[in-house]
């Protein structure tokens, strides 16, 4: 365990053993994110009350659940980046970032879109909603902090704390349904009792988080491998690299 580890803090090993995941689970995950969309917006049957306007629940839900996810491994990495000074945590988190703002951002479209037929309006000032807005700017306030400084140790430290601050905001968007009045449904995936949503529709939903997982592992790796080459660009093993890819 320890040794892998300490396998992970090596810009070299964790750049190769990226490339041989990214091998295998990209094509995989495009093919996933096609057939989970394909089942959920034209398999399943349309929604008693919202007609088939629900649809859009196999974007919006799992764009929202690995957008809270993502902020979890961003602020696990800066954690360790603080406690261990791994620099591979540094650049994990840092590459966390766009992803998840990019995700979360694409809750709220989604969200918008959804809820004007469903609500009348395109937005509300939702406890849930709200939230969400916030962990898009937390998202990008991490963004615009590291680009601020030039001293890019300083900057990842910076954006650790704020990264680590900032997970209070998950639990009250999880439980905002449940502890203030909110037009927002309460959740229809159940770890603990009885899901309220039809089998029909929740094994192509449960297939799409699953897929969109898969998507954010692709991406991070993707962003990663970019911020590896840009830091270590004048280290010997990436003119190695260079030298065997000619």
């Amino acid at each position: 365990m320890w040794s892998f580890f300490h396998k992970l803090g090596s810009p070299p090993w964790l750049y190769r053993i990226s490339g041989s995941i990214l091998r295998w689970l990209l094509p995989l995950t495009i093919v996933a994110l096609f057939a989970g969309a394909v089942w959920g917006l034209l398999f399943t049957p349309p929604d008693f009350r919202q007609g088939n306007s629900y649809r859009i629940i196999y974007i919006h839900v799992p764009a929202a659940v690995v957008a809270l996810a993502g902020y979890y491994v961003m602020a696990i990495a800066g954690a360790i980046s603080l406690i261990w000074k791994m620099k591979m945590a540094d650049v994990a988190l840092r590459a966390s970032a766009p992803i998840g703002a990019a995700l979360t951002f694409i809750a709220l479209v989604t969200g918008a879109i959804w809820g004007k037929p469903t609500w009348g309006t395109w937005w509300v000032w939702d406890a849930r909603i709200t939230s969400m807005l916030i962990l898009l700017f937390l998202y990008l306030g991490i963004i615009a902090l590291y680009e601020a400084y030039d001293n890019k140790e300083a900057a990842g430290k910076a954006c650790a704390v704020l990264a680590l601050v900032g997970t209070v905001n998950i639990p009250i968007i999880y439980k905002s349904v449940d502890w203030w009045y909110s037009l927002h449904q309460p959740a229809s995936i159940k770890f603990t009792g009885e899901s309220t949503i039809d089998p029909s529709m929740l094994y192509p939903l449960l297939f799409m988080i699953t897929a969109f997982y898969a998507l954010f592992t692709c991406c991070l790796l993707l962003n990663m491998r970019a911020e590896l080459l840009s830091r270590e660009r004048r280290t010997g093993w990436i003119a190695r690299l260079v030298a065997e890819s000619r």
